[in-house]
């Protein structure tokens, strides 16, 4: 096998085991940023040592092995020959010894609470959201720093800081490696779902930049909640996450026209949309249903969102959509997590269902709204809502300043448009 393809088989096997590799080393070591280091050791041995002598049978087993050589390597350098030598350094010693399959199963037994372990460690409140979405997507998604600060359009050495300020933290704050025991577990189980459901957005609409959508982002989400609704499958919020992103991901290919502009949702050929993926969406939704019914709760906030989303999913043409349904969902979901976004979502499904001077009611509400005074899709909402009154001098006016809002090139391309065509007719609703 030539270099570079070995090099190719190597990136694919650390995407696979890096997670398991850092998440088994995190739990003897104590120490998530120590682990890293440990397992980036490995990778860069694999490196070196794969062209010449080839892929071992089991590649994760190989990299274990050869990061917990370097762990007490590091450990005798710093001459920390204390009670953790002591402890840590023979257990590592005793696994050294260990043949490669012995220890792959070894680990096997661990390995699920391990990584469940090292989700709520590299979520952890103590962490800024950067901080959080930036060590995620490096520890559990195995992405490099350039990808990183590539998808969110970061400068390299912004995510190489919060990547290691974050690890600094968690070691200062000496969080340990551990899941949460209720009544802690529903917060911070909370905040894992936020930062996979940020890391979606951020590629379902991309905040900045010259793409509508940024695929690969939506793909890296919904890997990790996958992985989290197989590590948790009792918890109902992380199906209903699943189910969301399942059903908003199986849009992908009906979003993006011809030259890359946005598709709006009621404009999109549903016969694009993605079966497969709305089954799989609706199926976890199911289950999250079931698992709330069972513990005689409501609907959590993602679950909710995800039978808005089911409503779009099931009706064939934008025609069929049960706005009447969507309405009475977004008001259940504001009473469960209010927010001023969701209300304006409200707003849209209350124009939908009952025409657009209901919806534009509550709009001129939100606008005194302090977080939505530089949110560019309220004026986009609102211009939509009086171009479909007829007020187009008023519409033109909003959709001018929703573009001059967004960080988008594509969306400010689309807004604009919209502004130029208000004397003409009626722009399309922006609802995605």
């Amino acid at each position: 096998m030539a270099a570079s393809e070995t090099h190719r088989v190597i990136d694919a096997i650390w995407r696979i085991e890096s997670a398991r590799l850092i998440a088994g080393l995190a739990r003897q070591v104590r120490d998530v940023g120590l682990a890293e280091d440990l397992a980036q050791d490995a990778l860069v041995a694999a490196l070196e040592q794969w062209p010449e002598s080839g892929v071992p049978d089991n590649p994760g087993a190989w990299l274990m092995a050869v990061a917990k050589r370097r762990a007490i390597d590091q450990l005798r350098r710093k001459q920390r020959f204390d009670r953790k030598l002591v402890e840590l350094g023979h257990e590592l010693e005793i696994d050294q010894q260990a043949p490669a399959p012995e220890l792959s199963a070894a680990l096997e037994g661990d390995i699920e609470d391990d990584l469940l372990r090292l989700v709520f460690t590299a979520c952890h409140p103590v962490l800024s959201t950067e901080a959080r979405v930036a060590l995620t997507l490096r520890l559990l998604g195995g992405l490099k720093t350039e990808e990183i600060a590539r998808a969110f359009l970061v400068a390299e050495s912004t995510i190489a800081q919060r990547i290691v300020r974050a690890k600094r933290t968690l070691a200062e704050a000496r969080v340990p490696f551990e899941v949460p025991q209720r009544p802690e577990l529903a917060e911070r189980l909370s905040s894992v779902l936020g930062v996979i459901y940020l890391v979606f957005n951020e590629g379902y609409s991309a905040t900045a930049g010259d793409d509508w959508m940024r695929p690969a982002l939506c793909e890296e989400a919904l890997r990790l909640g996958r992985v989290l609704a197989g590590l948790m499958p009792h918890e109902p919020e992380v199906h209903g996450l699943v189910g969301l992103m399942e059903i908003q991901a199986s849009r992908s290919g009906a979003r993006v026209g011809p030259s890359g502009e946005p598709v709006l949702l009621l404009d999109q050929d549903r016969a694009r949309w993605d079966q497969l993926l709305i089954r799989r969406g609706l199926a976890a939704l199911e289950r999250a249903e079931a698992l709330t019914v069972a513990r005689g709760e409501g609907l959590g906030p993602y679950a909710t969102q995800a039978a808005i989303a089911a409503c779009h999913a099931r009706a064939r043409t934008p025609e069929e959509t049960d706005w009447s349904r969507i309405a009475a969902l977004y008001a259940a979901l504001s009473e469960r997590a209010p927010s001023p976004v969701v209300e304006l979502n409200r707003a849209v499904a209350l124009a939908m269902a009952f025409g657009p001077a209901a919806g534009l009611e509550l709009v001129d509400v939100l606008t005194a709204e302090p977080s939505l005074k530089t949110y560019h899709l309220l004026p986009s909402v609102r211009g939509d809502l009086l171009a479909k009154l007829g007020r187009y001098d008023e519409a033109r006016e909003e959709f001018e300043r929703a573009a001059s809002l967004t960080r988008n090139g594509r969306e400010r391309t689309l807004l604009l448009d919209r502004a130029a065509a208000c004397p003409g007719g009626s722009a399309p609703s922006p609802h995605r």
